[in-house]
């Protein structure tokens, strides 16, 4: 297991350097037999394979993953951010999924961010919202672990404790935000004085981010992780951490917000029914409002699913039909998705077989150019389209275990490093998700936004942790990725890339991406020995000869994807961030 994860991190090492990545080929699949573990960090992927090596269930590692993930990938996710996770469940042959998506303070109003510009509102405490992460580690151990909660902690308070190795991703985007700021001693970004501290060398004359390689302690996560470990969830929804996270929020520096003790006690993560699509003979599972990523995700395949893809997932049609499946379905999502719980969201008619072959017929050969919404079968609140879309900093896990579960999570705190504030004596940060919702609460015409600030109200999410059942009903593939509204697309193809072009896991992660979420279509630009090479420049034209607005840029995933075959586990880690691959 050991010499996996090593080979994994070794190629990531050798692509960073420009001089040898021109000399290494995109990573092969790791392939296992009776459990894998796959995250986008070596040290969080190690404290999952060690759980399942003891005999421990998915849900048992992802408490450990996520543990760890918080305090070595704290610009992606962490305790004071939310998730969602879709459960496979091998004893029962089910699946469901958890909603620990975070909620607007009950003291939050639909004008919350109108005469706010988007940085404004990040930076402050209006935009965070009651985290659900910790309580979805504790509800889901509950009823799918079996390893004593308290064990599963020992790699995250070893790690912060005994000291972690900064990498180049965090110090990277450390910098790029420390570059917005007008200078050292005048900071909107990191003006935390406790974050500032803790991810910079504390100069305000010469502030830069702690080198990579730089070895990190953080007591005070430590201890945040023993309250957890001893007193379960409610050590931190409650009592001296709860009221620590209340005075951060509203004592932020830029703006205060008004989350309270009531807010945290009252947070409660919900069971909800998948949302399921059939796509060529297999259930595609996913999460279903608050987020758009079954539906969206959904609504792409089945607009494909009219068509012959051919053989070439680079190929200028198929590329050209992805992308007006991608602008069908961001138009319908951006009118009707939002909290179930406060709007009619019209779920079955988006994914209605016959609405989606209506939706089919009106591509040509042409870009279609911007795409309007349909108007689905079922009944829905009539609603405006929401026109912000800023969601970004996330983390996927996916894992099988030995016993058949398997567990598909995205967890985050939103933009890099959540909303900037650390918990004073907590060392996790806080999450900027309220941002998610839409800064107007109507059109100009007056009409209600789905997604539009509410009290007690969970913003939409692009989030997708997906779990493909095959023909007699088992997974076959588990998927997702972080990367924004992106998501939806890099996940989208993860699953026709397995499916349709018969890629396995490694080579699905590896192929460069292409979307549209109906504005440009975007093509990857190709990174030697961490995606597969090809022709972009040929390919930008031939689209732009359809019509295509075409932008060729980087695009960020950070897939993780299992593969189920033939009794193999078939992984696939993403280069583009710091993915490994672990199990046996």
């Amino acid at each position: 297991m050991k010499r996996l994860v090593f080979v994994v991190v070794a190629v990531l090492l050798a692509a960073t350097s420009p001089a040898v990545a021109q000399e290494v080929s995109p990573p092969e699949a790791v392939v296992t037999h009776q459990e894998m573990v796959v995250t986008a960090n070596p040290e969080a992927t190690a404290a999952g394979v060690k759980v399942l090596r003891q005999g421990g269930t998915a849900a048992d590692a992802m408490v450990a993953v996520q543990a760890v993930l918080g305090l070595v990938e704290p610009q992606s996710s962490g305790l004071g951010g939310g998730a969602f996770l879709v459960w496979y469940d091998a004893a029962t042959g089910e699946v469901t999924t958890y909603d620990a998506r975070e909620k607007a303070p009950s003291a939050a109003t639909e004008d919350r961010f109108s005469d706010l510009g988007f940085f404004q509102a990040w930076q402050s405490g209006l935009s965070v919202g009651v985290p659900g992460t910790p309580m979805l580690m504790e509800v889901v151990h509950g009823e799918h672990g079996n390893r004593p909660w308290p064990t599963l902690f020992t790699s995250a308070i070893g790690l912060a404790q005994g000291g972690y190795e900064v990498t180049d991703r965090t110090a990277d985007q450390v910098n790029r935000l420390l570059g917005f700021n007008p200078d050292c001693a005048n900071r909107l970004l990191f003006r935390d004085p406790t974050a500032f501290e803790y991810f910079t060398n504390g100069s305000e004359t010469d502030c830069a981010a702690i080198p990579a390689g730089t070895r990190v302690r953080n007591p005070d996560y430590a201890d945040t992780l023993r309250t957890l470990r001893s007193d379960g969830a409610a050590g931190f929804y409650s009592g001296e951490l709860a009221q620590a996270i209340v005075d951060a929020v509203q004592g932020d520096l830029a703006i205060s917000g008004d989350m309270t003790l009531a807010d945290l006690a009252d947070y409660e993560v919900i069971e909800r029914a998948p949302v399921c699509t059939d796509y060529r003979g297999y259930e595609v599972c996913g999460m279903g409002p608050p987020s758009s990523g079954a539906l969206a995700v959904g609504q792409i395949l089945g607009v494909l699913e009219n068509f012959d893809l051919g053989d070439d997932p680079l190929g200028e049609d198929f590329v050209h039909l992805f992308a007006q499946a991608g602008r069908l379905a961001f138009a319908d999502r951006n009118l009707y998705v939002g909290d179930t719980d406060f709007v009619t969201v019209p779920v079955t008619g988006m994914l209605d077989k016959d609405y989606l072959a209506s939706r089919a017929a009106l591509i040509s050969d042409m870009d279609m150019g911007t795409a309007t919404p349909g108007i689905p079968p079922g009944v829905f609140d009539p609603t405006a389209p929401q026109e912000n879309d800023t969601e970004n900093g996330t983390s996927h896990v996916s894992i099988v275990d030995r016993y058949g579960n398997a567990l598909s999570l995205t967890t985050t705190i939103e933009s890099s490093f959540g909303n900037g504030v650390m918990v004073p004596g907590g060392g996790f940060l806080l999450n900027n998700e309220l941002t998610d919702f839409s800064f107007a609460p109507t059109s100009a015409e007056g009409t209600p936004i789905a997604n539009r600030v509410q009290p007690g109200k969970r913003p939409r999410s692009s989030m997708s942790p997906t779990i493909v059942l095959g023909a007699d009903g088992t997974p076959v593939l588990v998927t997702g990725s972080p990367g924004g509204s992106s998501i939806i697309g890099y996940t989208a193809q993860s699953i026709v890339n397995v499916l349709d072009f018969g890629l396995d896991a490694q080579e699905a992660v590896n192929l460069p991406h292409h979307q549209n979420r109906n504005g440009s279509t975007n093509l990857e630009i190709p990174i030697p020995g961490v995606t597969s090479s090809y022709d972009v420049d040929a390919l930008a034209a031939a689209l732009e000869a359809r019509g295509h607005p075409v932008s060729v840029r980087g695009l960020t995933s950070g897939l993780s994807v299992i593969q189920i075959a033939d009794g193999s586990l078939i992984g696939g880690a993403d280069l583009r961030r710091d993915g490994t691959i672990g199990g046996r």
